[in-house]
């Protein structure tokens, strides 16, 4: 059963970068990321499918990116120009033909 890992959360300043990583492998044709901020539902942060078509939420066009190295069976969420309403706990998902599996989610806090 495919079951993705995150890394990479943590503190960083308004303005600053993190770049989280997903590390996941088996029969997988999509990967995502979802963020959930307290008090309000997960939402769709970016995604990424084979073929490497990728999509966005608006909030984070331009600054954040999805990439994934097939080598090592893991997807990328480079984020830039963090600003305080990207503070949430991060989650990836990995679609899969028997549905999607979550990883346990890593936390992103933007504060001065």
């Amino acid at each position: 059963q495919v079951q993705p890992v995150e890394s990479g959360g943590g503190l960083v300043q308004p303005g600053g970068s993190l770049r989280l990583s997903c590390a996941a492998s088996g029969s997988i044709y999509a990967m995502g990321w979802y963020r959930q901020a307290p008090g309000k539902e997960r939402a769709m942060v970016a995604r990424i499918f084979i073929g490497g078509v990728t999509n966005y939420a608006d909030s984070v066009k331009g600054r954040f990116t999805i990439s994934r190295d097939n080598a090592k069976n893991t997807v990328y969420l480079q984020m830039n120009s963090l600003k305080p309403e990207d503070t949430a706990v991060y989650y990836c998902n990995a679609d899969t033909p028997l549905g999607r599996a979550w990883g346990q989610g890593t936390q992103v806090t933007v504060s001065s």
